[in-house]
């Protein structure tokens, strides 16, 4: 129980001076855009996400079968959308390989643009969303969350991808004591899934019982702090912008 706590307090307060710095919080709050994101998309452009890819390729099958309320279309836009924003992220990851702050600050800006646009084009769209406003949301958000993936890949924090969540409960029960592992992390896993169900939640409501661009703006609020948050504290002495190991032995001398 003490790990598994311990596990959740190092997510939401992580030593800054430590090996990932501030990126757990800033990833968890990506987490909850996620959900706040794709249950946009889900519930007003259709059957179609764009965060989550593998259940757009599923809805793609179902598409191609005939099933009512799937889009071929709309889920191809998705999937090509995200890829090119994955490359937009990893473009920014090579350039930004040895700075994890900069890649993260780099790329959370270009994706907070694309929510912006995402943000105007749903308040001035009528509800339901037409097809006239349904294929630009879903290309924006879809180049936005391909973004904020290949940031994330690349940024490498465990237990923390942002979108995908089956390896992580795979995880939580694979790894455990139960089935022979040395310990699953359950607190830091189990709190990823609880963000995104939580942003989910939340989206849903919003979008059910207000204005349909609420979840979308406060996406972009998040966004915008975590980037905000990395450009500042991505001092080049900081532990965490190469992302390797603390260094053992003697103490470093102070600076004079």
């Amino acid at each position: 129980m003490t790990a598994f706590l311990a596990d959740i307090r190092g997510t939401f307060v992580p030593d800054l001076r430590g090996r990932q710095g501030p990126l757990p919080p800033v990833l968890l709050s990506m987490t909850v855009v996620t959900g706040l994101v794709d249950s946009f998309s889900y519930l007003t452009l259709g059957h179609v996400f764009v965060a989550n890819v593998t259940g757009n390729i599923v809805f793609l099958g179902f598409a191609l079968a005939g099933a009512p309320g799937f889009s071929i279309g709309a889920s191809l836009t998705a999937v090509v959308a995200f890829a090119a924003g994955a490359l937009v992220g990893g473009r920014l990851g090579a350039r930004h390989s040895d700075h994890r702050g900069r890649l993260h600050s780099s790329a959370a800006a270009i994706q907070a643009v694309f929510l912006a646009v995402a943000v105007i084009l749903a308040a001035v769209s009528s509800s339901p969303v037409t097809t006239a406003f349904r294929y630009p949301l879903i290309a924006v958000l879809a180049v936005s969350m391909g973004t904020q993936n290949a940031a994330a890949r690349k940024l490498a924090v465990p237990d923390l991808t942002t979108t995908v969540l089956t390896l992580t409960i795979t995880g939580i029960a694979a790894d455990s004591t139960l089935a022979g592992g040395a310990g699953s992390r359950a607190g830091r896993r189990l709190t990823a899934v609880a963000a995104m169900l939580v942003g989910a939640l939340v989206g849903a409501a919003l979008v059910l019982h207000t204005s349909i661009y609420y979840p979308l703006l406060i996406a972009l609020v998040a966004i915008l702090a975590g980037a905000v948050a990395t450009y500042q504290l991505g001092k080049p002495d900081s532990a965490w912008i190469s992302g390797a190991p603390a260094a053992t032995g003697s103490p470093t001398p102070p600076r004079s």
